[in-house]
């Protein structure tokens, strides 16, 4: 897609006063299929809820830009957006539109909220410069950004294996104003040089059949990424750098995988850690899939670890 028309787009739905929370996809599944929800009445119902909409919806200018640079398809209902766009404080951050079931859809969602709210509480516990940032698996890029937008941050990394991803985080970036921003393609840290002072990350969590790359986790019910970037962060940690790791967990009969696999993996190193499960209860559904039929839940936890000076 046309970086031009992408950064029109966010330019315009911010002079508009833009606003849409994405919600799960179960609910906007459902909020899609009520009566009088079959077409985009405003800029929400096209790039929030991602309906087909009129052409007369945008101006003249940015149709034509939206439409040549890719952003736009139509179909027998109206025209469509390839994007989703979502307001985080005072962003706006692009990523797929709904429903996100292409191999190299980028994420944003309800975990992309509380992954901004421990990225600031854990600011906000730990005030110190920050030379540099690593947003590992960054996806849309709204780690990094809020990481940047509340501390001292002298140089941001983004990376992603989904070069989808790198163009709409590189895309979101700028529109914030942030300078000192790189994006990287990367397997996690297989191309990253050096170390940070702090490195965040929210990565999939779930065991996704067609392997998405946003969704799949892999490894035991979708915590292998999760425990392999634990592992794999220590040794690009600078003296006293911190790692903060959102993600998901099957708790399987009483017991947290994950954590039992961190424990054994940080026993006897270097690293202070601590782990917090702040929701029970997420992506429920998935409960019902064969994938997950002995598991009792699916927890968001938060693991914070830090190298010793």
């Amino acid at each position: 897609m046309s970086a031009t028309a992408l950064s029109m787009l966010i330019s315009y739905l911010r002079h508009s006063g833009y606003e849409f929370f994405t919600p799960t996809p179960a609910t906007h599944y459902r909020v899609n299929r009520r009566p009088g929800n079959e077409k985009a009445l405003d800029l929400a119902g096209a790039f929030g809820w991602s309906r087909p909409f009129a052409r007369f919806l945008l101006s003249d200018e940015l149709f034509n830009a939206l439409r040549d640079g890719g952003v736009l398809w139509e179909s027998e209902h109206g025209w469509n957006s390839r994007l989703r766009a979502s307001t985080l404080g005072e962003d706006i951050f692009l990523h797929s539109a709904f429903p996100t079931t292409a191999s190299d859809a980028v994420f944003f969602g309800p975990d992309t909220y509380r992954f901004a709210r421990e990225i600031r509480s854990h600011l906000a516990a730990h005030p110190r410069r920050l030379d540099r940032v690593l947003d590992l698996g960054c996806g849309s890029g709204a780690g990094g950004v809020v990481v940047a937008k509340n501390s001292c941050c002298t140089e941001l990394v983004l990376t992603d294996i989904n070069d989808a991803a790198l163009q709409l985080a590189r895309v979101n970036a700028d529109s914030a104003g942030l300078p000192n921003v790189r994006t990287k393609h990367s397997d996690l840290f297989s191309a990253v040089e050096g170390r940070f002072d702090l490195i965040v990350a929210n990565p999939p969590y779930l065991n996704d059949p067609l392997e998405r790359a946003y969704r799949h986790g892999g490894g035991e019910l979708g915590s292998g990424l999760s425990l392999r970037i634990a592992q794999a962060a220590k040794d690009s940690l600078s003296s006293g750098g911190s790692l903060l790791l959102y993600t998901g967990s099957p708790i399987v009969r009483g017991v947290d995988r994950l954590l039992q696999n961190i424990e054994q993996s940080f026993a006897g190193g270097d690293l202070s850690w601590s782990y917090e499960e702040i929701d029970p209860d997420v992506f429920g559904e998935e409960l019902e899939t064969d994938s997950y039929s002995q598991v009792d839940r699916i927890a968001a936890v938060v693991l914070t670890a830090q190298s010793r000076k």
